[in-house]
């Protein structure tokens, strides 16, 4: 589908999966949806974009809501809960459809997690005026099989629940297709490239870690030890430092939150351990979601009340994260972070003698009764792939983002590929906060491979400019405060 556009080498550098293509791949194509019949152009041309849709086997209507300039639909898509063996039964996935016109080129976009359900534009759709599909995650609910095989949930069938809807939707939407998402969405467009590389005509990866090898997470200890400045990274270690120091009396604190919501911890096993894992998650989400010109909002440690503690933990990591009702919408992450993502865990000296547990890995934060093995090699193989293979992809990554300390790495045999990264950005990371060169190099890069670009953009690189002109209510970006370890 590709247009080779010349070999250019990567303008800076910066995730991974296991290697089950040939079979697996062809597992999935007897999976695709049987083709509707054609229609006549006049036929076609007649019938509402609403029937089409619906046309396509497997595909219902949640419900569509009104906007100007645009149809937006709620939909269902049944899937296999196999891929391998789409004989085995399937589930209700929910996607959402934004339509523009089907002249325009299609972003399919996820965030790895539960899709939403108001029309919303991602930067690459606004960048080329176009039409977006957006899908919820496998297994975050309602898009869950039930009962949930849990061995059903790994990035290779999540890359085929993509290319199947892909598939349905190109009969409809048959110019270039664009895929992106941030963070977590981010390896998701990176692992559907990885497997389905003939699908799209281009990847838009935001802030998408990339944990080769799990054990190994130095570099999330460099990142620590220079990210901002000397004088914040001293401010919050001692925030986190005293937290732990004052264990008792915040943990009273804790209990007494925990019986006025109804928090419970039997996941995790205790409060203690909730409690812990909180806190040490203060100094990563500080810095995940917000910027070094905060840093005057954090309290001087040594002389911070306990409310002031209390408070700074709370409106920066939360404590509710690690309730078993703060855990149970992402079971599904925290159960691929420990079967072939891959988590972080970093050193804090600074905390040494006062922490119990360390960095708990997902085992922890997912209930017993769902087994958990992790399979080693499976990033390696992604990230293998995108060094050797990558084509069309851009990568954006924060500055100041801690998951952007092991990020994706464009090799020499990659072809039309960057990495690029926000001078000061944290986890919102975006080409809008790139550079001036950057940041119209790769507007005009997405606006080629959307195959869209005017002349003069093509020509020359600044002049390339988003498209669509902006809206306030469509274009804001839902950066959710997840603020437990998780990208």
């Amino acid at each position: 589908m590709r247009k080779m556009l010349g070999r250019l080498l990567p303008v800076a550098v910066l995730i991974g999966t296991m290697g089950t293509t040939g079979l697996t791949a062809q597992a999935a194509t007897a999976a695709e949806p049987a083709a509707t019949a054609p229609t006549t152009a006049g036929q076609g041309a007649a019938a509402d974009i609403k029937d089409r849709i619906l046309a396509i086997p497997g595909m219902s209507l949640i419900e569509e809501k009104p906007y100007p300039g645009y149809r937006f639909f709620v939909l269902n898509y049944e899937q296999p809960i196999d891929h391998r063996q789409p004989s085995k039964g399937t589930f209700k996935q929910r996607i959402t459809l934004l339509h523009k016109d089907e002249s325009r080129p299609t972003v399919f976009y996820t965030s790895g997690y539960n899709v939403n359900t108001s029309p919303r534009r991602s930067e690459p759709t606004t960048i080329v005026d176009g039409n977006q599909v957006s899908m919820e995650y496998r297994f975050f609910n309602p898009s869950r099989p039930d009962p949930a095989d849990w061995s059903k949930l790994d990035i290779w069938q999540a890359a085929s629940d993509q290319h199947r809807i892909f598939t349905a939707l190109k009969k409809i939407y048959t110019k270039n297709w664009l895929a992106t998402g941030a963070s977590k969405g981010g390896m998701t467009a990176t692992y559907f490239e990885r497997y389905y590389p003939k699908d799209m005509d281009g990847v838009v990866a935001y802030v998408a870690p990339n944990d080769v090898v799990n054990k190994e997470d130095s570099a999330y200890d460099r990142f620590f030890a220079k990210v901002g400045t000397k004088e914040c990274r001293d401010k919050l270690n001692a925030v986190q430092r005293e937290a732990l120091v004052r264990r008792e009396p915040l943990e009273a604190k804790y209990a007494e939150a925990a019986a006025k919501n109804g928090w419970t911890f039997n996941t995790v096993g205790s409060l203690d351990k909730a409690y812990e894992a909180v806190v040490l998650d203060y100094v990563w989400a500080f810095w995940q979601y917000s910027l070094l010109s905060d840093c005057g909002t954090v309290p001087d440690a040594a002389t911070a009340t306990d409310q002031q503690i209390w408070d700074s933990v709370d409106t920066i990591s939360g404590f509710s994260a690690y309730a078993d009702q703060g855990l149970e919408t992402y079971t599904p992450y925290y159960y691929q972070a420990g079967t072939q993502l891959g988590s972080p865990d970093i050193k804090q000296p600074h905390l040494k003698g006062l922490s119990r547990y360390g960095y708990q890995p997902p085992r922890n934060f997912v209930p017993r009764d769902i087994p958990m093995t992790f399979q080693p090699g499976v990033m390696a193989d992604v990230d293998n792939w995108v060094k050797n293979n990558a084509n069309q992809m851009l990568f954006v990554y924060g500055q100041n983002d801690p998951w952007g300390a092991e990020p994706f790495h464009i090799g020499y045999n990659a072809r039309d590929s960057y990495v690029m990264i926000a001078p000061g950005a944290n986890h919102g990371a975006n080409v809008s906060k790139l550079q001036d060169g950057e940041k119209a190099l790769a507007t005009q890069r997405i606006l080629q491979w959307a195959g869209v670009a005017p002349s003069a953009a093509v020509a020359d690189a600044g002049r390339a400019t988003p498209l669509a002109k902006p809206d306030a209510l469509l274009d804001q970006k839902d950066l959710e405060r997840e603020p437990q370890l998780r990208p």
